[in-house]
């Protein structure tokens, strides 16, 4: 499979992929609460469609910052796959971002200056349930925040089809992860696409959408 495929397709999707990219960091701008309901937005993708995240986050909107654990299994139930599980890790995230930050989310990931620590924060944390290194990636970026990559099946199969790794399998963990991200960004430089652009061309050469 040849660049100048990937090239074209890009050309064709670059005003669409732009444009979303600049939504994302337009994200960051508005208040804690929709940063908040971004990072729900992270925790109900992993494992799950980008399209079933958006449905239970919109399901969420009037009682995500207030209501009960209870409260969100009830409005995840019949529209996540892991309901209950899910509702558990968002209302225990909300709860350790209210006691130990005042969810202040955004003052926090200002005081975060090192790129790795910001992501380390919001992955490796035991206080925010539900995030690995992919998602926190993906919340990270959809917040605006360039340079990281989110590493799905998707990206995955993409990059063994370009020869970019050998096997598809997801990283195992942060070590693994890395390296897979460092072979994204190479690839990214060496056909001359931006790595944040990459991410989103990749992901809609196999899901016929750009979403986030």
């Amino acid at each position: 499979m040849k660049y100048q495929e990937l090239l074209k397709d890009y050309h064709k999707k670059k005003p669409e992929i732009k444009k979303r990219l600049k939504e994302f960091k337009e994200t960051f701008s508005q208040p804690d609460e929709v940063v908040f309901q971004e990072l729900t937005f992270c925790i109900l993708t992993a494992n799950a469609s980008a399209q079933m995240g958006i449905n239970s986050v919109n399901a969420l909107k009037d009682i995500l910052l207030e209501g009960s654990e209870d409260d969100i299994r009830k409005g995840l139930k019949g529209r996540h796959r892991f309901w209950k599980i899910r509702a558990q890790y968002i209302f225990h995230t909300r709860e350790y971002l209210k006691e130990n930050f005042d969810f202040k989310i955004k003052e926090k990931i200002y005081s975060l200056k090192d790129r790795n620590l910001l992501r380390d924060f919001f992955a490796s944390n035991k206080g925010i349930k539900g995030l690995g290194y992919k998602e926190a990636s993906h919340f990270l970026r959809n917040i605006g925040f360039k340079g990281y990559a989110i590493i799905d099946k998707h990206i995955l199969n993409c990059l063994h089809e370009f020869q970019q790794i050998n096997d598809p399998q997801r990283p195992k963990n942060k070590k693994q992860y890395i390296e897979i991200e460092n072979i994204i960004r190479s690839f990214s430089e060496n056909v001359g696409i931006d790595m944040d652009e990459m991410d989103l061309l990749l992901w809609s050469r196999k899901t016929g959408k750009i979403l986030k």
